[in-house]
């Protein structure tokens, strides 16, 4: 069974770091499009993020434009986990933050279109 679970959320303040995790489980973190989507109370799902496959020909990244330049998306084999490190926090990235997986290797944007899987949910607070 394909399983999905975040962890790492937390209160910080303005400028400061976080740094979330996505275990998965039932299936290899890299052999799928996988990545991050976030959601504000009120407001639409964004898709933050999205990491191909290792076996595609460019292992293409992509980060929403909100975010680039200051969120980061990695991957551990051995442990089997997705990692986002999110640094220069600003109130607005305040949401619940979701971790996701395609059953297509390449992404084909920031956003997951069609997740077969997706965790929980991660709550990021950024406020002073």
């Amino acid at each position: 069974q394909m399983r999905l679970e975040e962890s790492g959320g937390a209160l910080v303040q303005p400028g400061g770091s976080l740094r979330l995790s996505c275990l998965a489980s039932g299936f290899p973190v890299d052999d799928r499009a996988i990545g991050w989507f976030r959601q504000a109370p009120g407001k639409e799902r964004e898709g933050i993020s999205c990491i191909s496959a290792r076996f595609t020909s460019d292992g293409s990244i992509y980060y929403a434009e909100s975010v680039e330049g200051r969120f980061t998306i990695t991957r551990n084999f051995a442990k089997n986990t997705l990692y986002l490190q999110m640094n220069d926090l600003k109130p607005e990235d305040t949401a619940v933050y979701y971790c996701a997986a395609e059953a297509v290797a390449q992404c084909s944007g920031s956003d997951l279109r069609d997740p077969v899987v997706w965790g929980q949910g991660t709550l990021v607070t950024v406020s002073a």
